[in-house]
């Protein structure tokens, strides 16, 4: 195997690691096909990375960074906070193992960044200090847990069923229930055949935020 001349950093390491994160997800992750990808030994990729986990934290992180770089330098602060939802939503939607590291490691891969974008735009939208941590973790909460509910949803449609036919197929079943057991479901499966998953993530954002101006009507 031929090895590359150019120097090896940890920022090529983390770039190589989401290139096969990407195409095979948690599992295909090794340092051997890592060494491969970038040729060279797995030493070197020690030399900056000790594990796995800190690998998929790094990872992680970096796409977080990424994500939130799409945040609006101005407009208003529902205007933000949806910027920074989305952001990270279509991230999450693009690589959908991270969906995982940051359910299971919120805190340390990319957590405190992702506080910090939202936290700012919960203070900016006045909401008192003494309500900033459970407004912001709540709609991080929802962020992230919308975000890997869309992965999971892709994952078990599975590679030869559209999102269209998973939806169509819920829909059906969900219209066939006892209309008398299910007054509310079975009326509703027509419009989760027809929905946009963007659009119902953003109407989560904006209920949020409704609900954060009707408890600080001052803001």
């Amino acid at each position: 195997m031929a090895r590359r001349s150019d120097s090896l950093s940890r920022d090529r390491i983390v770039a190589a690691a989401i290139e096969v994160l990407d195409a095979a997800g948690e599992s295909g992750l090794t340092f051997r096909v890592l060494s491969e990808r970038l040729a060279t030994g797995p030493g070197a990729i020690y030399w900056h990375v000790a594990n796995k986990g800190e690998l998929l934290a790094a990872a992680t992180d970096a796409v977080v960074v990424a994500a939130l770089t799409e945040e609006p330098a101005s407009g208003s602060p529902q205007d933000r906070l949806r910027a920074v939802a989305l952001g990270l939503f279509d991230a999450v939607d693009e690589h959908p193992w991270m969906a995982a590291q940051l359910s299971a490691g919120a805190w340390q891969a990319g957590g405190p960044r992702i506080v910090e974008a939202v936290g700012r735009q919960v203070r900016a939208l006045g909401v008192p200090p003494r309500d900033w941590f459970v407004t912001a973790t709540v709609l991080v909460q929802y962020i992230l847990g919308a975000a890997a509910q869309n992965a999971a949803n892709a994952r078990s449609a599975g590679p030869d069923t559209s999102r269209e036919e998973m939806l169509d197929a819920m829909a059906t079943r969900w219209e066939a229930l006892d209309p008398q057991e299910w007054s509310f479901t079975r009326t509703v499966g027509d419009q989760m055949r027809h929905h946009d998953d963007r659009d119902q993530f953003v109407a989560g954002i904006d209920i949020a935020v409704a609900g954060i101006a009707a408890l600080y009507p001052a803001s």
